[in-house]
């Protein structure tokens, strides 16, 4: 029954999408005030803030959350990657009090390619992408565990690939008579 309910609401989003974007709209708008403007944007300070060590509102996480996944439903153009780092830098920050003798930025680190691997599957160009980005390789090996943990349980919950799957939807399905 919740699968039907799911396409139900589907349905009314899609029959009137300049109304679903607004409300969408909305809902971004309310999680910025709320945190302060902390949700707005690429979340690029604030990542380079908890990578850094720093510790950060508890709240950013479901907030930073909730405005990416707003942003993302309402249809508007808009990034993976950096969203997606942000939200996982938020978790990675919540879960810090869980890891008191490890580095703050380090467990934020495991967040991000923990949270960036669940959305894309793709850990490999996670894991390279965020030592890159932090010339962090001290922690190759525990951020490559995470990514491989994180790819696990995201394909129990979605077997295809995110690019895997937006390609499908631009290549034309081959006719059967070709090869």
């Amino acid at each position: 029954m919740p699968r039907a309910n799911g396409r139900r609401r589907g349905r009314r989003a899609a029959s009137r999408p300049v109304l679903f974007a607004a409300g969408c709209g909305l809902a971004v708008a309310i999680a910025g005030i709320a945190s302060g403007g902390a949700t707005w944007g690429t979340g690029y300070d604030i990542t380079k803030f908890l990578v850094e060590g720093h510790r950060g509102e508890l709240w950013l996480f479901p907030a930073k959350f909730t405005a990416a996944l707003a942003s993302t439903l309402s249809g508007a153009p808009g990034g993976i990657f950096a969203p997606s780092l942000a939200v996982g830098a938020g978790f990675g920050n919540l879960l810090t009090p869980i890891f008191p003798g490890s580095p703050a930025g380090a467990v934020v680190m495991m967040g991000m390619v923990g949270y960036l691997v669940g959305v894309v599957r793709a850990p490999l160009t996670a894991v390279i992408m965020l030592i890159e980005a932090t010339a962090a390789g001290g922690v190759i090996l525990p951020l490559f565990a995470t990514a491989l943990i994180a790819d696990w349980a995201s394909a129990q919950i979605c077997p295809t690939r995110l690019y895997h799957g937006l390609s499908r939807r631009m290549v034309p399905a081959a006719r059967s008579g070709d090869a």
